[in-house]
């Protein structure tokens, strides 16, 4: 029996979503007879054709079941005991992933500060200054999130740019890709341009944001790290048994471009939540919309009474930030009557 709950359309998060038509038609087509378990399928075989077509014909991938897990494993690709990882500060292995990287792996993380989730080389140089010291966990790769957790997105150049810097001083560049499809979309970039071009050495690719059921992936560009991924994803609980499941989702996404559709529509109506609510007074935006979240500071008794409605995240308390996240089935009626709701709770708080 389906239940029902009190809220309108979720704006928590794109993992708050269903999944898309196409994802559970590719899941309902997979589900016909028998078939090797543990990724010997021909389902996992087209999925990994799939991947070296978006990606380059040197890129490995391996279907994960969550982003945690894809950030572990390809991180413990790289790391030796006594390695670090630099990192902004609001990166979601440091903030939201329960220090899994570093109970799991024995690393350690370095939290970089930054004013929009973005790190740049410069931001970078003092933390070298431990390499060579016996005293200091050694960095040895840069992880990035794209887009970030603040909602921006890196620009190629940008990455490039990283990815030099690291090649550079002998250390990985790892992106964190949980929406890197929205990146993509909303930069008008293929995904390998935001990636193998520009240096990256190994990512996570999301799919459970983008119309997914549940399915992530590892995603190696750099071959010579490649020969440990299998041992350590099945150390990491990350390998599935109906592998086939996993990936004709991942295949689903990637079948013509699917996920620049979803990530596309996505971000737009964020873009629509934005511009709606932009010439109300007393609200503001902590970060540039770039992809499918919107940062508004907005007065304490607005969000108290929205929040009685709706289902999104305080950002930061002490400044009255709230993220609000659109989806792929977000549709044009839920921004236009959540904006309404907006406008109608601001303006009876200028009353009060």
């Amino acid at each position: 029996m389906q239940t029902s709950t009190s809220f309108p359309k979720s704006f928590a998060s794109d993992n708050h979503t269903g999944v898309h038509p196409a994802v559970l038609s590719a899941i309902f087509d997979a589900n016909a007879g028998d078939a090797p378990a543990y990724g010997g399928d021909p389902w996992t075989g087209a999925m990994e054709e799939a991947f070296r077509g978006a990606f380059g014909p040197q890129a490995t991938t391996y279907p994960m079941f969550n982003g945690t897990g894809a950030n572990v494993v390809g991180l413990g690709l790289a790391l030796r005991p006594y390695d670090a990882v630099l990192c902004p500060a609001t990166a979601h292995i440091n903030t939201n992933e329960g220090g899994a990287p570093e109970r799991v792996l024995g690393c350690k993380l370095i939290p970089v500060p930054t004013t929009d989730g973005k790190i740049s080389p410069d931001d970078l140089r003092g933390e070298l200054a431990a390499v060579g010291n016996t005293q200091h966990s050694q960095p040895r790769v840069i992880s990035i999130s794209q887009v970030t957790e603040c909602g921006t997105c890196y620009t190629p150049e940008e990455i490039e740019r990283l990815a030099e810097f690291a090649h550079g001083h002998g250390l990985f560049l790892h992106m964190d890709g949980a929406r890197l499809a929205n990146a993509a979309a909303e930069l008008g970039c293929s995904l390998r341009s935001l990636t193998a071009d520009v240096g990256v050495d190994l990512l996570s690719f999301g799919g459970t944001k983008n119309g997914a059921m549940g399915a992530e992936a590892l995603v190696i560009l750099r071959p010579e790290l490649d020969a440990s991924a299998p041992f350590l994803r099945k150390q990491g609980m990350q390998l599935a048994s109906k592998m086939r499941f996993v990936s004709v989702q991942l295949t689903a996404l990637l079948t013509d471009e699917l996920w620049r559709d979803n990530a596309a529509h996505a971000n737009a109506m964020a873009h629509r939540l934005a511009e709606g609510i932009a010439d109300l007074p007393g609200v503001s935006l902590r970060y540039p919309v770039q992809s499918n979240a919107v940062f508004p500071i907005l007065p304490e008794k607005v969000i108290a009474e929205l929040m009685q409605r709706y289902l999104f995240h305080v950002w930061d308390a002490a400044e009255n930030v709230v993220r609000w996240v659109t989806a792929f089935d977000t549709t044009p009626e839920h921004i236009d009557t959540f904006v309404a709701d907006i406008r109608l709770a601001v303006q009876g708080a200028a009353r009060s």
